[in-house]
């Protein structure tokens, strides 16, 4: 044999895998590797021939000549992935079945590594959710919300989430997707009149709400699914910066809570404030509000069970007696997936960081827009 040229003895290790012969499949390229050229040797069949006679570490040695040569190889990246498995190296395991799937994901799946794929992504998965209980543990609790929200990074349960408004970008202010309720003191006053308030709301007929989403005559239509659809209702007690005086008028207790709240005040754009009613079944699509100087106010009305706010990559749901304050410029959506209907006070602030110089100007701005 060891007069055979490399050719030969490829051929023949090639040929005694296929006729399920390892061992001499091993001699013969075994013997080739040694005389030739390392980029005509077929180094996966010699991984798979020593593997299959339990030579692991011999295998793992030829899967890593074959990768120093085609480094996205994705049969050699699986193989490898389950060397490092079977030796009970989770990570480096994970680490090259990530890189197996996402190149078979541009370039596909050789024939016949079906099932050693689908053991890849099942052991990942485990493998993942064993690594965010190691993470929970380590960090232990009582996390401040910056260390919940930075564990929560780490574990890929939650997303860096950015300000993308669709009209006016003020630089740097905090990405911070719900507010702590305590910078806002003004809260306790309009929590004292939240009875008074429901009792408003229960006197309001339903028929009073309009539309939330609704078309002009002098502009497009908005593409959005809820045009015209009074499963996402409005009965606005501000609009555009003046008050709609019938319905304030019917509800003098929310126009009083909503004294206590600093609303911007800019004519012809702000304040707006209104019940927003969310009737069971209905689903506001993901969008971004159009300025980033301002945070939305929710107070609860009337809460719903299985009703949510996601923004950003957080989500919460609406609980009786507690505010939600976001920023709406990051991507937001709102589900009611229960069988009642959610009402809130919707109502908008300056942002606490904005100084009162720049809010100043920043009405300006938006007044001339308006204007």
């Amino acid at each position: 044999m060891t007069t055979a040229s490399p050719e030969t003895l490829i051929a023949e290790g090639l040929a005694a895998l296929r006729a399920r012969d390892p061992a001499r499949a091993a001699q013969a390229l075994r013997a080739a590797s040694s005389i030739a050229a390392a980029e005509h040797m077929p180094w996966p069949a010699l991984a798979q021939a020593e593997m299959a006679l339990g030579n692991h570490a011999a295998g793992e040695a030829a899967l890593d000549r074959q990768l120093a040569l085609v480094p996205r190889d994705v049969g050699a990246l699986l193989a490898k992935g389950q060397l490092r498995q079977r030796a009970g190296d989770d990570r480096a395991a994970v680490s090259f079945y990530s890189a197996a799937l996402a190149q078979a994901a541009v370039s596909g799946l050789p024939r016949g590594m079906e099932g050693v794929a689908a053991s890849a992504q099942a052991f990942m998965g485990e493998a993942d959710r064993a690594f965010r209980r190691h993470l929970d543990h380590v960090a232990g609790t009582k996390l401040s919300p910056a260390m919940e929200e930075a564990l929560g990074l780490l574990k890929g349960t939650r997303q860096i989430d950015l300000q993308q408004p669709s009209l006016f970008y003020y630089p740097g202010l905090p990405h911070r997707r719900f507010y702590d309720l305590a910078q806002f003191p003004w809260l306790a006053d309009m929590l004292a009149l939240l009875p008074a308030m429901q009792g408003e709301l229960e006197a309001v007929a339903g028929e009073s709400f309009a539309p939330y989403v609704t078309a002009s005559t002098d502009r497009p239509a908005p593409n959005n699914p809820l045009l015209e659809d009074r499963s996402w209702g409005a009965f606005y007690f501000w609009k555009d910066g003046a008050p709609v005086a019938e319905n304030a008028a019917r509800c003098p207790a929310t126009m009083e809570a909503l004294a206590h709240a600093p609303m911007p005040t800019i004519p012809g754009r702000a304040p707006n404030a209104l019940w927003s009613r969310l009737q069971p079944g209905a689903h506001i699509a993901p969008h971004t509000g159009m300025l980033n100087t301002r945070l939305i106010c929710h107070l609860p009305i009337r809460t719903a069970p299985a009703c949510t706010l996601r923004v950003g990559s957080e989500t919460r749901t609406w609980e009786p007696g507690v505010p939600l304050i976001f920023d709406d410029s990051m991507e937001h959506e709102a589900r009611n997936a229960g069988p009642e209907t959610r009402t809130v006070l919707l109502f908008e602030i300056w942002r606490p960081e904005v100084p009162e110089a720049d809010r100043a100007a920043i009405a300006r701005l938006l007044e001339g827009i308006a204007g």
